[in-house]
């Protein structure tokens, strides 16, 4: 019965990133209900939903594109690197002290999605040169290794400061989210907190909700779910920070 939620939780969760992003806001929790900590928990989600976030960077692959005078090879390099960075520091890092930092985690990465999905639009945009553009990609990449959550909307909202319109940020950041994660999960693979059986039924999960949210794309009220993806994100914070130790 465990793995019968784990497995829909994962499908929602490939559906929800193909269509606004804030997957791991469903697997970690799900994942954390099989008996793992946190740290193992995050871990396996990365490796879970690596497969599908592959088929969604593949798919839009034709719209990628460099910003801001730097080419989409060397963001690539930069993802990578960043990407490895963030899942050593995970690796070392203590999981009763990562069991505290989750909450946390989570909350920065809901305002964040929150604040990009609803926040004023007049407002005034930041804008990247080359060299902000770089270290902007390399910050959200460690962070990508080290944990993820609202990945997907940083690098939209950097990507576009940096130049790009609106499609080529979103095909762009999504190949750059599986390069990040590729770095991660060549490392994760050897960790012994990957839970395999789990990493595979929530794997499977996250492919078919992948390729659903691809063909529901034109279909769904965008804004609607990116309501319920914050609603989400703070229901998660409520509950980590009342089971934190």
């Amino acid at each position: 019965m465990t793995y019968l939620v784990l497995f829909a939780a994962a499908l929602w969760a490939g559906i929800q990133n193909a269509l606004a992003g804030g997957g791991s806001f469903i697997t970690l929790p799900s994942l954390m209900l099989t008996g793992m900590d946190a740290r193992a928990a995050n871990i396996t989600s990365t490796v879970a939903l690596f497969p599908a976030q592959l088929a969604t960077g593949w798919t839009g692959r034709r719209h990628v594109a460099g910003a801001a005078g730097l080419s989409f090879v060397f963001l690539v390099v930069i993802s990578l690197v960043g990407g490895a960075l963030g899942a050593v520091l995970l690796l070392v890092t203590p999981p009763t002290f990562f069991a505290r930092l989750v909450p946390w985690l989570v909350l920065f990465a809901t305002i964040v999605f929150a604040w990009g999905s609803f926040g004023p639009r007049g407002a005034a945009r930041p804008r990247l040169n080359r060299t902000g553009a770089a270290i902007a990609q390399l910050c959200i990449s460690i962070y990508g290794g080290y944990f993820g959550g609202g990945i997907g909307f940083m690098m939209l909202a950097a990507l576009t400061a940096a130049g790009l319109v609106l499609r080529n940020a979103g095909a762009t950041k999504n190949v750059l989210a599986g390069v990040m994660n590729a770095s991660a999960v060549a490392i994760f693979v050897f960790s012994p907190e990957v839970r395999w059986v789990a990493a595979g039924i929530a794997g499977s999960g996250a492919i078919i909700g992948g390729i659903v949210g691809g063909l529901m794309l034109q279909k769904v009220n965008e804004r609607a779910l990116r309501v319920v993806v914050v609603v989400i994100g703070i229901a998660l914070t409520v509950g980590l920070f009342l089971r934190s130790p």
